[in-house]
């Protein structure tokens, strides 16, 4: 017996998103746009564009009203993300550490933590970093070297992290350390509050990076760095689990970025190619001609097979 079928639910944004996205894009095709390409090749933390992205609450996105934020929820931070990536990815990642560094807090944080830092973050006064990787511990977190022990009623830290956003420009950061070595792989991990004025911090090796280069990566060290009690995030050796859930969390925001960004490199190419002869027969050797297709007409008469270019090994035999 056949049955209807119903028709597919359609979904449309709420005219007040809208609204913003439309005030985001054109805020980044009259400022962000054209600084984007010298903010890369500069390495330079876009910090007038920071004070801009303030002046018109898009430090708030991530943020409930209570914390000073637009209380507009993570749909609304991915469509600013999206938008801004279009042009420079340096530039987006601005608003997506503001998420990725304050969700510890957010998710975990007593009420003090929260209205101690979170509305500074949110007004765009401070900026934060999420410092989970280590120089050994990359893709595998749990097998961190940094450690915490107390000290009356402190913690002290000692350690070196690796490959973190926002160094030098932060102004705090969310530190994770073994605080029971005994407890074994992933266990025994907390996670602090570490302001960067605090003694022992300071500012170790910067990334030579291919691109985002407007973002400070690096490394971080914590040398005998003293936070008081009141800076540890949830529960005593429970920080792998605030580590993963804030990973977990801040997934769409990195998806955001990236989605845009694959296609926007395409149609950069794509104008350059165009506008160069030599260019495109450097890029008929560089890119697969299916791919090529797609970018330029006038790679549709390439073959479907690109000669392998002769070295000079092969030239002398």
């Amino acid at each position: 017996m056949a049955t209807a079928t119903e028709p597919p639910t359609t979904y449309s944004l709420p005219q007040e998103f809208l609204d913003f996205q439309e005030t985001i894009r054109k805020i980044v095709v009259e400022r962000v746009a054209p600084r984007a390409a010298q903010i890369d090749a500069d390495a330079e933390y876009p910090r007038d564009l920071r004070e801009l992205f303030a002046e018109h609450d898009l430090f708030g996105l991530p943020f409930d009203t209570e914390h000073g934020g637009t209380g507009t929820g993570t749909l609304m931070l991915n469509i600013a993300v999206e938008e801004v990536a279009k042009a420079c990815a340096s530039t987006a990642l601005m608003l997506m550490i503001q998420e990725l560094g304050t969700l510890p807090i957010k998710l975990f944080g007593t009420d003090e933590q929260k209205q101690r830092f979170l509305p500074k973050c949110a007004s765009g006064e401070w900026s934060p970093a999420f410092a989970l990787s280590e120089p050994d511990a990359g893709s595998d977190p749990g097998g961190m070297r940094t450690r915490a022990h107390r000290d009356g009623s402190e913690w002290v830290i000692d350690g070196t992290k690796n490959w973190i956003t926002n160094l030098g420009v932060a102004d705090f950061y969310i530190v994770f350390a073994v605080t029971d070595p005994e407890a074994g792989h992933s266990k025994g991990i907390s996670a602090f509050i570490v302001e960067a004025d605090r003694p022992g911090f300071s500012v170790g090796k910067l990334e030579h990076k291919m691109g985002i280069r407007g973002s400070p990566t690096g490394q971080p060290i914590f040398d005998g760095v003293h936070v008081p009690e009141e800076n540890l995030i949830g529960s005593e050796n429970e920080g792998f689990k605030v580590a993963l859930s804030t990973q977990t969390w801040s997934a769409s925001t990195a998806a955001a970025s990236s989605i845009v960004a694959a296609p926007a490199a395409a149609a950069s190419t794509a104008g350059a190619l165009r506008g160069s002869v030599s260019t495109a027969r450097m890029a008929r050797v560089m890119i697969s001609p299916p791919q090529a297709r797609l970018l330029m007409p006038e790679a549709r008469a390439w073959p479907s097979t690109v000669p392998r270019r002769q070295s000079s090994t092969d030239a002398a035999m």
